[in-house]
């Protein structure tokens, strides 16, 4: 996304003009937005005036409310051009709260049913999602570095350097990185 001088938006501005998008496409008040997705009316408005970055989790409960993949959150925000995705195109968000880092190697599109993110989880935080925001949506979670537990429902997978985990979400699900180093992983995600 770009601002008025076709400069890029930083991606905090550029998150918060596109969420201010889609409800306002949907012809959604903030209220109407409060109530679908459990965050307060007031939160919302910060969060879309560009005061607040969204956590998380945050970002986990308004994907449940549009129902789509949360990668979706984020599509529009670069502009890509073709089907080459360069580095300096692959927009980067960190959580406030917890430090995890997301970048979009390949982002969501028109056309396409998936997207690739790169997530790095520091050593000792975890990010906890309450819900899926389209109940099938395929994940295949290959971890690059550190270790991993991902918790889905009640079943939880503790990941060593170099292990996949494919699963399709239909529950709440969490991330945590037992450390002593940090998680990096790549994150294929389709959506069924």
């Amino acid at each position: 996304m770009r601002n008025e001088n076709d400069k890029p938006l930083p991606p905090d501005a550029a998150l918060a003009v596109r969420l201010t998008r889609l409800r306002q496409a949907r012809g959604w008040s903030l209220e109407k937005l409060a109530d679908k997705s459990g965050i307060s009316r007031a939160s919302l408005s910060r969060i879309e005036r560009g005061e607040t970055s969204p956590t998380a989790h945050v970002l986990g409960q308004l994907a449940a409310a549009y129902q789509m993949p949360m990668a979706a959150l984020f599509s529009g925000l670069e502009d890509l051009g073709g089907d080459r995705v360069s580095r300096s195109d692959q927009q980067e968000w960190s959580d406030p709260q917890t430090g995890f880092r997301r970048r979009n190697v390949s982002p969501a599109r028109t056309g396409y049913k998936g997207s690739v993110i790169e997530g790095t989880l520091p050593a000792g935080r975890e990010v906890t999602y309450s819900d899926t925001p389209i109940p099938g949506l395929e994940h295949h979670l290959l971890l690059r570095s550190g270790r991993l537990e991902v918790v889905l429902g009640e079943t939880s997978h503790v990941l060593e350097a170099g292990d996949c985990l494919r699963f399709k979400l239909t529950t709440g699900n969490s991330y945590r990185a037992p450390g002593p180093e940090d998680a990096r992983y790549i994150l294929c995600v389709i959506a069924p």
